[in-house]
């Protein structure tokens, strides 16, 4: 089966590794430009391109889908298939048409939840037991097609984003070749999604890094783990702002306003929330480095 795969990140790139060391023949490889990244801004190649070009793949980066110049590419490259992770553009209809096993897509949520560019921050940020990932056959609207096949997995206590990512990512590699094998030999099934059960998950943005301590403790401590790599969530402390990485919840009653340092010590930083209090177990000061809480108040104490 001839496959033309599209994806950008790490998360696309262990499912093209996926493929190649399954034996598939990938006549091409579609994925994003290259990039500004750090603060640097050095520009670089995206994981999928830097994999495909070490495996010695032709390697295409449009920056239009929709003037008929990259139809005309994929009808000459004659894909069977279109398998597409993480590739971070809407295919159009003129796209979708052209390979006669349609284009599938592997999406990080149990769909039709969390349909969108960060399900995998989502699922986190809203304090989700269960997530996995979902093959699916791509429609024109966004991750609505029928669903072929899934695999759910729980999220850990304390997991953050990024290390979710991790743990997906080889599972959607996996639900991937099997998903082409099925395609093959004639035995995947199709299943519409419940549209009344779908959720969407937009882009993480900048401004959603300040903590709310109004929130409920387990979200407070949920939003940080979503966060994590980015934007990563952050709070102003005695008048500094820091960026905060981890922390643990104590329903245990308190009294005073949501947002007060109750205590800072050899546990981390206590900080009253609606429901009791949150300890900031993990932060990084201005211009400083990521550290333990309690490491980072024996140089730099905090006055109550």
């Amino acid at each position: 089966m001839r496959v033309l795969f599209m994806g950008t990140p790490d998360f696309a790139a262990c499912s093209l590794k996926g493929l190649l060391d399954m034996g598939c023949e990938v006549v091409g490889v579609f994925t994003q430009p290259d990039r500004p990244v750090g603060r640097k801004q050095k520009i670089e190649a995206p994981p999928v391109k830097k994999l495909a070009l070490e495996r010695g793949l032709p390697v295409y980066q449009p920056t239009r889908l929709r003037d008929g110049t990259a139809a005309e590419l994929i009808r000459s490259l004659a894909p069977d298939v279109i398998a597409v992770v993480a590739y971070g553009r809407i295919l159009p209809k003129e796209i979708l048409e052209i390979p006669p096993y349609g284009c599938v897509n592997i999406h990080g949520s149990l769909l039709p939840k969390y349909r969108g560019a960060a399900p995998i921050q989502w699922a986190v940020i809203n304090g989700e037991a269960k997530t996995g990932v979902t093959a699916q056959y791509m429609a024109e609207a966004m991750d609505a097609g029928d669903i072929i096949d899934a695999r759910e997995t729980d999220i850990l206590p304390g997991e953050t984003a990024g290390e979710l990512f991790e743990r997906l990512a080889p599972m959607g590699a996996e639900l991937l070749c099997g998903t082409l094998r099925h395609i093959a030999d004639g035995t995947a099934v199709r299943t519409p999604q419940n549209e009344a059960e779908a959720t969407m998950a937009p882009p993480l943005t900048k401004d959603m890094a300040e903590l709310d301590f109004a929130m409920p403790g387990r979200l407070v401590v949920s939003r940080i783990a979503g966060l994590d790599p980015w934007p990563v969530a952050s709070a102003e402390i005695a008048g500094v702002r820091y960026k905060i990485y981890k922390a643990v919840f104590s329903g245990e009653p308190v009294s005073a306003a949501p947002g007060t340092i109750l205590s800072a010590g050899k546990a981390g930083i206590e900080v009253a929330v609606t429901d009791g209090s949150v300890t900031i177990t993990e932060l990084q000061a201005p211009g400083g480095r990521r550290m333990a809480a309690a490491d980072f108040l024996r140089g730099h104490p905090i006055c109550l």
